[in-house]
């Protein structure tokens, strides 16, 4: 998922069958002075959910990366081939500061340093699951577009992705899942392939019954956070089924509060992670026969969001055991852990205390005042229209994007079709956000994805009159 100056993630994460309303962004035509659609409209972009510009650390970037390559005692073992489980250096400084900002106990030895979320992910799989054995992934619903193709790469095609729907709490309907697994572990005794030749695990890792995937904090697409009540029930039911679940934090510290008066570092603390969780709890039963805790949560950590995704640089926290087996996938064992001179870099910028001063005086104010100015136009454009929002309850809100249900009889795909060809306008349909290969799972057509991150502010505003121009205009033709 190499960013380009062109919509390139769009035409390779869309589904671009000839019916796709946005199979043709990236062949539009462009003007070289402008960079953007050579129609009158410039175009906006409501489907990228990447930090705008004006929210990358370039300074903070260059002052690090000078001191790291003045210092051979700093820059040698940068670029060198790094240890398994990441630069120790920022294992250490992102254990301080994850501990920090969830008041709970986080050590180094709990922290895998990897090339990113959704790389994290895959060596996750690769190395605690096996399609032979492991039965199910189950996927929160709406459900983050991009899983599923990693997913599949890991053996997990059609008919083993099965699609769990939020409630009206908020996050996956635990009540549902547990029932699911119930139901699914007692058609299936044997392992998924009977005869299939297994993969070796090795004395370092084991491979789970099934997999739980979520956004637990600031949900994408839906925005939704799982209370601590809910994240509790979850624990313990991954443990009674055998469960791994991995829970993408990647929004957890760009939260922010509601309550106008409040400034945007007046959080507290988070709520805990379920991996915090998990390990309070301690070792679940039945041990392995090898005697390790591997437990049955961990947190999926990025810096993308928080300084740039060209980093390419995440950590997974999880158990001392897990941590060291995921250590040990072959990738990694080639050639070293993931991202070593970004991770260099990276602890530069935390040592010195850039990290937490971006966030607090940058990305959290600029994403805060993004997020009122869509809410208030959505409110003026197209609450008269019967456009909803999903519930932002409590006391504060976060990540990059509002999650919209149409009125009744209107279909996204069409709205999406129609802001694109009349309104330059891109917004991401709620099928997108369906789990591959269980669409019936769980159906979002009355839906539409709006990221506020990407465009600037003056463009937040005139894209969502635009969107509320298409709404009337198919309001009109639908009476």
């Amino acid at each position: 998922m190499a960013p380009t100056t062109s919509d390139k993630t769009i035409s390779n994460s869309i589904n671009t069958s000839p019916t796709s309303p946005l199979q043709d962004v990236t062949n539009q035509t462009l003007d070289p002075e402008r960079g953007a659609s050579s129609s009158k409209k410039e175009l906006i972009n409501f489907l990228r959910g990447w930090p705008s510009p004006s929210l990358l650390s370039s300074s903070i970037l260059q002052a690090a990366s000078t001191a790291l390559l003045s210092d051979p005692s700093l820059f040698v073992p940068a670029l060198q081939y790094g240890p398994d489980p990441g630069y120790q250096p920022l294992r250490e400084e992102l254990a301080v500061w994850l501990e920090k900002q969830y008041s709970t106990s986080t050590k180094s030895e709990e922290i895998c340093i990897t090339g990113g979320a959704s790389q994290g992910l895959a060596c996750v799989l690769a190395s605690f699951t096996d399609p032979s054995y492991t039965q199910t992934v189950w996927a929160s619903a709406p459900c983050y577009y991009l899983a599923c193709p990693i997913f599949e790469d890991a053996g997990f095609g059609p008919g083993r992705i099965k699609a769990v729907p939020e409630d009206q709490q908020g996050g996956i309907d635990i009540d549902l899942l547990d029932t699911l697994l119930q139901k699914h572990e007692a058609q299936h005794h044997q392992p998924t392939h009977k005869g299939a030749e297994r993969k070796n695990a090795g004395p370092y890792r084991k491979h789970y019954h099934h997999v739980v995937y979520l956004v637990s904090t600031c949900s994408n697409p839906s925005g939704t956070t799982m209370t601590l009540e809910k994240r509790n029930r979850l624990v313990k039911v991954a443990r009674r089924h055998d469960v791994l679940v991995v829970s993408d934090d990647v929004y957890d510290f760009l939260q922010w509060p509601i309550l106008p008066a409040s400034p945007s570092s007046d959080l507290g603390p988070l709520l805990p992670r379920l991996s915090d969780i998990d390990l309070s709890l301690g070792p679940s039963e039945p041990a392995t026969s090898s005697g390790k805790w591997f437990g049955n949560v961990i947190s999926n950590g990025s810096f993308s969001k928080l300084l740039g995704p060209g980093l390419r640089t995440g950590w997974v926290h999880g158990t001392p055991d897990f941590i060291m087996g995921l250590s040990q996938t072959g990738a990694t064992r080639s050639g070293g852990a993931a991202s070593q001179f970004a991770a260099a870099l990276l602890a530069e910028v935390m040592k010195a205390g850039e990290l937490e001063r971006h966030l607090q005086e940058t990305v959290r104010p600029s994403l805060r005042r993004r997020h009122e100015l869509i809410m208030e136009t959505i409110k003026q454009e197209l609450g008269a229209l019967g456009v909803t929002v999903a519930a932002q309850d409590g006391d504060r809100f976060g990540g990059y994007f509002v999650w919209l249900t149409l009125p009744e009889g209107l279909d996204a795909r069409v709205v999406a079709q129609k802001a694109r060809q009349e309104e330059e306008l891109i917004v991401a349909e709620g099928e997108m956000f369906e789990v591959r290969g269980d669409e019936e799972g769980a159906k979002f057509r009355g839906n539409i994805r709006l990221s506020f991150s990407w465009e600037e502010e003056h463009k937040i505003t005139e894209g969502v009159r635009r969107l509320g121009r298409v709404l009337r205009g198919l309001s009109g033709e639908t009476r």
